[in-house]
């Protein structure tokens, strides 16, 4: 027996885990540092479940499809225990925080469930075999910062999600996020600096800022600490010395409208490696319907807020998301909503049908919105967009940008990213080698010219 941070397990020799992490950003940070802590305790890490003695399944329930994602993956993985050589299941996250006990009487094939405040416990859960069939679920306001002396197994050396607060203390009627994690709560500057660090020391080229609400970070502290502050001491981090010092990106993403300040707005435009990428989730235009929501803007502050970004930061890219369907949306709720897109024309932009569920406020609103209609509203905006993003990237046909490499799909042809694209949720650029002959490398930045433009993507080549 021996203990990691002073957490009792048994460990086990030659034992590989094979863990899925689903859902958001801020969930693949929690599941990085679970398989530090686990690497640490002895377990042997396999991208193949096949041969995993154990598999642990992070899981998200933010809306239904989330939820049905991750007991689909539970039942799957099960198989190897019924069929194969793993001998214990875990599964951590939002889906035990959000259904507690009963989860245990539908999930038997389950050994351990953890809570959104028991992340600290993985070591012990996949490790002491005296644990079976528990659900150990205590206050997600007591979730524990992994600090930056925490080992964390990064999912790609190059780029890592910075968390920076946990938790959101909003009142958005259809959101569970404040009852599955808890209140916000701001990490300590220093502490989110020094993790920060040794990123960019480890060779980290992005640093992506997460929470629930980003851009409400630091006004609970005492005394309280800015967003834009921390923008300013993470501009000035770099690795190398000299010449070969190289300065990482700075992304924020998951912010929102009523906590964008002109001090972050400053700091984004006073920077060169801070990308001026702007992620504020609307949600709705419709004044109504934004009430209904919970959100204290509207439609002109909205209008407003962009063109503030617009004018004060050069090159400033706007991505957004929003709900269609939401109780008591007419036609001319959404109406305004596709003319608000049409009139900002956002660089990027997801929708989201309304997912209903009985434990979320917006559950007991009146004027359901009929799944069709709701689905053809999804059908209009989404197709708007697609206009609108490639009228948007035709805009940078012979421009040049840096490219931050990240796959080599062969034949000369490698896959990255611009600053005003994030991973996963917006386009790639696409850099074509065949003429330069030149070999990338994952992970560092080229720059490229862009000389063709999809609905989506950019294609470019080396200069």
């Amino acid at each position: 027996m021996r203990s990691v941070k002073g957490i009792p397990t048994l460990t086990f020799n030659h034992q590989k885990l094979h863990l899925v992490s689903l859902g958001c950003a801020k969930n693949q940070v929690d599941s990085e540092v679970m398989l530090g802590r686990l690497a640490q305790a002895g377990w042997t890490i396999t991208e193949d479940p096949g041969e995993a003695h154990t598999i642990v399944v992070n899981t998200c329930s933010f809306i239904e499809d989330a939820a049905q994602e991750s007991i689909d993956m539970i039942l799957e993985l099960a198989e190897y225990k019924k069929n194969g050589i793993c001998r214990r299941l875990v599964v951590a996250g939002c889906l035990p925080e959000r259904y507690r006990e009963e989860i245990l009487q539908t999930m038997p094939e389950v050994d351990v469930f953890l809570g959104t405040g028991a992340f600290d416990q993985i070591v012990t859960a996949v490790g002491d075999l005296r644990i079976v069939h528990e659900a150990i679920l205590p206050d997600p306001d007591r979730i524990l910062y992994h600090g930056q002396d925490s080992p964390r197994a990064l999912s790609t050396p190059h780029m890592a999600y910075l968390k920076v607060a946990e938790g959101c203390s909003r009142s958005c009627t259809y959101c569970i996020i404040p009852k599955l994690r808890g209140s916000h709560k701001s990490r300590p500057l220093e502490e989110v600096v020094a993790e920060a660090r040794e990123l960019v020391a480890s060779g980290v080229k992005e640093l992506i800022l997460v929470a629930q609400d980003t851009t409400a970070y630091g006004g609970d502290l005492v005394p309280a600490v800015s967003l834009g502050r921390m923008v300013d001491r993470l501009a000035g981090l770099s690795a190398g010395k000299g010449r070969k010092a190289e300065k990482p990106w700075i992304r924020v993403l998951y912010g929102h409208p009523e906590s964008i300040d002109e001090e972050f707005i400053h700091a984004v435009a006073t920077h060169p490696n801070v990308c001026p990428y702007f992620d504020v989730p609307i949600q709705h235009v419709s004044n109504h319907v934004l009430k209904s929501m919970g959100r204290r803007y509207t439609r002109d502050s909205l209008r407003d807020l962009f063109r503030r970004i617009r004018a004060q930061v050069q090159g400033a890219s706007l991505r957004t998301t929003v709900i269609v369907g939401f109780p008591g949306e007419t036609d001319k709720d959404f109406a305004e909503m596709l003319e608000f897109a049409e009139e900002i024309r956002f660089d990027h932009l997801g929708v989201f049908v309304y997912s209903d569920a009985d434990d979320i406020p917006s559950h007991r609103l009146r004027g359901s919105v009929p799944k069709p209609v709701a689905q053809d509203r999804y059908d209009q905006l989404m197709s708007a967009q697609m206009d609108i993003a490639a009228g948007n990237n035709q805009a940078h046909i012979d421009k040049t940008y840096p490219v931050l490499i990240e796959e080599n799909l062969g034949n000369h042809l490698y896959a990255g990213r611009t600053y005003f694209q994030a991973p996963e949720v917006d386009g790639v650029t696409y850099v074509n080698t065949a003429l330069s002959g030149h070999e990338l490398m994952i992970g560092r930045f080229v720059r490229a010219r862009i000389n063709d433009a999809m609905e989506y993507d950019l294609m470019g080549e080396i200069v």
